[in-house]
């Protein structure tokens, strides 16, 4: 059986929406058609993806499996069909991270190679190499590196970020333990915090501490917030990272061009 891409691109839409009106509208299809081409890979599957009734649509255990797929298959063909048309090359990067100098490099080197930038997240940082949405990407460890190969570029210290009015906001530095007690605001563990812009609107609003890589709390500085070094705590590592089963020119010598001073913010 062959797996038709539209028909996934359809049911990612389903899912991602639960009602097929809204799909249709964002595939600008109509809903009857959309529901065929829905009925018509669950016939070819030997699945049902959904559960349809008057109180809504959910994923079936099926469904959802198969949406855990779907997506990186997605990119990996939209980033093929990138890669094959007009010669491109793609760069990810963490929040913090300033590429640019490395990225104007590289350009001014291949003027008719068309160089875009994909912010990341701690999320996707290695999912976007792994499915082919970005060629490198500057990652911030620790994430698993299996399949990937690496460059090291840097390390920096880490700083607590607390609000202007905290009882540690002006020190010149503290150590972990200062931080025992307080409300850590943490990705993947406090509620609602997905971004370092949510992480910091949290210590804002509700005060708490954000440890952050030193870079990314001057990047995104503001008036009520204010960081501390912490001087007892292993620096964040950044490295160059690329699939390891991709061997072209052009990562080669992107590695090569920020294999010198890093470029950070």
């Amino acid at each position: 059986m062959d797996l038709d891409l539209r028909k996934l691109r359809y049911f990612v839409a389903v899912a991602e929406h639960l009602n097929f009106g809204r799909a249709a509208e964002a595939l600008h299809i109509a809903q009857p058609v959309l529901s065929r081409q829905i009925r018509a890979l669950e016939a070819e599957l030997g699945a049902q993806l959904f559960d349809r009734s008057s109180s809504g649509t959910v994923l079936t255990d099926a469904g959802a499996r198969l949406l855990d797929d779907a997506r990186p298959l997605l990119a990996q063909a939209s980033a093929l069909l990138r890669r094959v048309g007009t010669e491109s090359f793609t760069v990810g990067f963490m929040p913090g991270l300033i590429v640019t100098p490395a990225v104007r490099v590289l350009a001014a080197r291949h003027p008719s190679v068309r160089i875009d930038v994909l912010r990341t997240t701690w999320e996707d940082q290695v999912e976007v190499i792994h499915d082919g949405r970005v060629d490198v990407g500057y990652l911030r460890l620790p994430v698993s590196l299996d399949g990937l190969r690496c460059v090291p570029l840097f390390a920096e210290p880490r700083v607590a970020v607390v609000p202007a009015s905290h009882r540690l906001a002006g020190k010149e530095s503290v150590l972990e333990s200062d931080l025992a007690g307080e409300r850590l605001v943490q990705h993947g563990v406090t509620p609602g915090v997905r971004s370092v812009e949510e992480k910091l609107e949290h210590v804002a609003l509700q005060g708490g501490v954000a440890v952050l890589p030193l870079s990314t709390a001057v990047f995104y500085s503001r008036e009520d917030l204010t960081h501390v070094p912490i001087s007892d705590i292993a620096p964040n590592e950044v490295v160059l990272a690329w699939a390891a089963h991709r061997h072209t020119p052009l990562i080669a010598e992107f590695a090569e061009i920020v294999s010198g001073p890093a470029p950070r913010g």
